[in-house]
């Protein structure tokens, strides 16, 4: 044992003191002090130094890439798609979650041939129950609404939405399309969707409640506990909690593309513009605007909506009575349900499993606050083929869309998402510094959206940026968080939940790019993309 003891400091007699340190620094586990808040004797909260373990660089590669998903689609259209997903959790569980899904036409269809594609990502807040059930069911619940649109569009459903939706878990509707070439019939629709969705998720606990009272219990104004209720928590906790929605939709037949958002996600297009020159340069398209009581036009909406004397502190710093920070979202029945609604609920459904709701916000008095209306924003798909002028690694003329929770937002500007996938598409590899990455790879703004963010994102030149991850989704997680810089890299990512919220959020990238003019290569492929070790 002596022996072994020795060996080190052996070492630095022979051969110089950096030795020692070395085999110091690289057997032993590397460490940082992080401040942390904590509940301190008294019972208050106060700051605290905590010791984190760094951990190693494969290991946190492993996790950018662990959920990271790709695949590419050649239609008998001729347009080839790819899109990419990865998600990268701050809280444990994570509680954002994504979906997509592709439908053909019917050949009956006149507009054939042709798809809807959907693709959505949902963030979670107070819980992941409102976002994961939504990745079940919000694009189908969509389509249903485009199905009855096309099928009879004065007809009320005989059903309620969440009902049609879980019969066809598993199956989508037919759509056929005459009327869906129409843009503002299309784009209804699909608010009609969220809408109906939301009013579903707030309605059912209380349908429960009504068909499980008995004439005593209304004539003695009693409330059964209905703790035990099969349903109980699976309907409450996803009313309870909320969930941002932001959802794609691309009609190939027609050419259209319809971005629905409900709450700060952002969806931001990249758009190859060719020059006479044959340098070019990407468009940066902003598609959505971010819905928090920092966006003007929200908390105009808001306060116009609610009594003048509530106009000072509806929106405070920035936040839905100074506590949610997205002004619209499925679910958070703590902003809609009535005070007497959730206290009668909260008594019948959670006091007996021992998950009391909070109480509502102090300055609560004329619910509802908060909305699951999106905001859709309709586009013509500009398909057609690249020009001589265009740089041969671009190929055809690309597009590209980048939905992203507001996880990516808070760490990457509009400018530097779209310079990283084009970055990316163009084949570039390595670490490049950031101030080099806008002489490789221009851009110019075109629609630039609000950002509704405390902070502005980004435009920090300092650095350098990594293009490492075959998967253009987890590319753009790894830049979010360090980048080429292994060292910021390694301690943002090492930090454990609950204290890596104070840091960063739950992020989920979704990037689908598209070209036409391949009818030759009509076929499907798809690939997973493993966690690389």
């Amino acid at each position: 044992m002596l022996r072994n003891a020795w060996k080190p400091v052996a070492a630095s007699v022979a051969v110089g003191t950096p030795v020692y340190f070395a085999y110091r620094y690289y057997s032993q586990p590397q460490t940082f002090e992080l401040p942390v808040r904590v509940k301190g004797t008294s019972g208050k909260s106060e700051m605290s130094s905590k010791t984190i373990t760094l951990l190693p660089l494969q290991e946190l590669e492993a996790r950018i890439n662990k959920n990271a998903v790709s695949e590419t689609k050649t239609r008998p259209n001729g347009i080839s798609w790819t899109h990419t997903t990865a998600s990268l959790a701050s809280n444990d569980p994570i509680e954002d979650a994504n979906a997509n899904q592709l439908i053909e036409r019917d050949a009956s269809d006149p507009s054939s041939p042709g798809d809807y594609l959907f693709f959505a990502v949902m963030d979670g807040h107070g819980g992941f129950d409102t976002s994961r059930l939504l990745s079940k069911i919000l694009i189908k619940g969509v389509a249903l609404e485009l199905a009855n649109l096309i099928s009879n569009p004065n007809a009320a459903p005989p059903l309620g939405l969440m009902n049609r939706v879980k019969s066809l878990f598993g199956s989508y509707p037919s759509l056929q399309a005459p009327l869906s070439s129409n843009p503002a019939k299309v784009s209804q629709a699909i608010g009609q969707a969220f809408v109906k969705l939301d009013k579903e998720l707030l309605q059912t606990p209380l349908r429960i409640l009504a068909n499980s009272m008995n004439q005593e219990d209304y004539k003695n104004q009693t409330i059964p506990d209905l703790s035990k209720h099969p349903l109980a928590l699976t309907v409450m906790k996803p009313a309870i909690s909320g969930s941002c929605a932001l959802l794609a939709v691309f009609d190939t037949a027609h050419r259209d593309l319809y971005v629905a958002v409900t709450g700060d996600s952002r969806a931001v297009a990249g758009v190859w513009e060719p020059s006479a020159d044959g340098k070019g340069q990407w468009r940066v398209e902003v598609l959505t605007e971010d819905q928090t009581g920092r966006n003007p036009s929200e908390k105009a909406r808001i306060q116009s909506e609610h009594p003048k004397d509530e106009e000072d502190y509806v929106i405070r710093e920035g936040r839905v009575l100074g506590g949610l920070e997205p002004t619209r979202a499925f679910g958070d029945a703590r902003y809609k349900w009535p005070r007497l609604v959730q206290e009668t609920l909260n008594e019948a459904f959670m006091l007996g499993n021992g998950m009391p709701m909070r109480n509502t916000p102090p300055l609560f008095k004329t619910p509802p606050y908060v909305t699951a209306e999106p905001v859709v924003t309709h586009r013509k798909m500009s398909l057609a083929r690249g020009t001589s002028s265009e740089p041969q690694s671009f190929g055809k003329r690309q597009r590209f869309l980048v939905l992203a929770t507001d996880g990516l937002w808070d760490e990457l500007s509009n400018d530097e998402v779209v310079s990283l996938v084009a970055g990316h598409l163009a084949g570039l590899k390595g670490t490049i510094p950031k101030n080099q990455l806008p002489n490789l790879i221009p851009t110019f703004t075109g629609a630039q959206g609000i950002n509704g963010k405390r902070h502005a994102s980004g435009g920090n030149m300092e650095g350098s940026w990594a293009f490492k991850d075959d998967n253009m989704s987890a590319h753009l997680i790894r830049n979010a968080f360090g980048g080429g810089d292994v060292t910021q890299l390694r301690r943002v990512l090492s930090i454990p939940a609950p204290y890596s919220r104070r840091y960063r959020d739950d992020v989920t990238v979704t990037v689908v790019c598209w070209e036409d003019g391949n009818e030759s290569q009509a076929k499907i492929s798809t690939e997973s993309l493993k966690a690389k070790l």
